[in-house]
C-alpha cells in the first residue's frame, strides 16, 4: 500500500502539467480522476476499438476524462451503466432512447446524469440486462500489463464485483483504461485478487493491448472489504442482502 501511495505521488507530479482542475476538487487527484490535454484523442481511439463497436450497454465510470465519452457514446444510441462521483448514491442508467436529444450532453454529465438518468438497483440491473458489455473507466496510474492505481478507494473493483456476482459480467467481459501518457508506469506491478486488470489502455498517443488481464471471480469479497464501504454504499448492502438471502435457502 505505501509503494502505491508513493506511485501515485510521482504520477500525479507529472499530472498536474497535463490535467484540468475540477470545479470541486481543484487539483486534489486524490478525490477525483482528473481529464488532461489529448483526453479526446484518446477516446476517439477508445470508439474505434472493437470492444467499443460491439458494445451496446456499456458502464462508464463518472471520471472527469470520459466525460465526453459518455456524451458520444448516447449520441450513439448506446446504453451507459454508471455511478455518480461515488458509488454511495448507486448505480444509474442512461438511455438515449428516453432521453430528448438537446439533454443528451447534460446527462453525460456528473450534474445532469442525476436529473436525466434513472437510479437503478442491483435487481433492475439484473432483470433489465443479460449483459453489460464494456466496463470503462479512468485511473491514477496503470502500468503497461494493465494493473490500475486509481484514488485508493477501491470504486471500480467493487462495481465490477457486485456486476459480476449478479451475473450480468463474466472475466471476458473486457476492461478499459483512458489515462494521459505520463500516467502508464513501466515497472512491474502485481494484481491483488479483487484487482480488475484492463484489457486495454488508451492514451492520446498510444492503444496499449494487455494480454490475458487478470478479473476478478469471486464478487465482493467480504472480509477483504472497508467496513466503512458496506455502511455507507447501498448497491453492497443490497447485495449482501442477497447473498444473505441465497445462503438461507440452501
Amino acid at each position: 500500500m505505501n509503494h502505491k501511495s508513493s506511485v501515485r505521488e510521482r504520477v500525479f507530479t507529472e499530472l498536474r502539467k497535463v490535467a484540468l482542475p475540477d470545479s470541486r476538487f481543484h487539483y486534489d487527484f486524490g478525490e477525483f480522476i482528473a481529464d488532461f490535454a489529448g483526453s479526446d484523442q484518446a477516446i476517439d481511439a477508445l470508439m474505434r476499438h472493437r470492444f467499443y463497436r460491439d458494445a451496446s450497454v456499456l458502464f462508464i465510470t463518472p471520471d472527469n476524462c470520459l466525460e465526453q465519452l459518455r456524451y458520444r457514446t448516447l449520441l450513439d444510441g448506446k446504453c451507459i451503466l454508471m455511478t455518480t462521483y461515488s458509488i454511495k448514491r448507486g448505480f444509474w442508467l442512461l438511455d438515449p432512447a428516453k432521453i430528448p436529444a438537446e439533454k443528451l450532453l447534460y446527462a453525460a454529465t456528473l450534474d445532469g446524469m442525476e436529473r436525466v438518468g434513472v437510479p437503478v438497483t442491483l435487481a433492475d440491473i439484473r432483470s433489465r440486462f443479460k449483459s453489460v458489455d464494456y466496463m470503462i473507466t479512468g485511473t491514477g496510474a496503470i502500468n503497461e500489463v494493465g494493473i490500475r492505481f486509481g484514488k485508493g478507494h477501491g470504486f471500480f473493483d467493487a462495481e465490477w464485483g457486485m456486476l459480476y456476482r449478479i451475473g450480468v459480467i463474466t472475466a471476458a467481459t473486457p476492461a478499459a483504461a483512458v489515462v494521459h501518457d505520463c500516467q502508464v508506469l513501466r515497472e512491474t506491478l502485481y494484481p491483488e485478487e479483487f484487482d480488475t486488470v484492463a484489457d486495454v489502455i488508451f492514451t492520446p498517443t498510444r492503444v496499449i493491448e494487455v494480454g490475458a488481464p487478470h478479473k476478478p471471480t469471486g464478487g465482493i469479497i467480504w472480509n477483504l472489504l472497508d467496513p466503512h464501504m458496506l455502511e455507507t454504499i447501498p448497491p453492497l448492502q443490497e447485495l449482501k442482502e442477497i447473498e444473505s438471502s441465497l445462503q438461507a435457502t440452501v
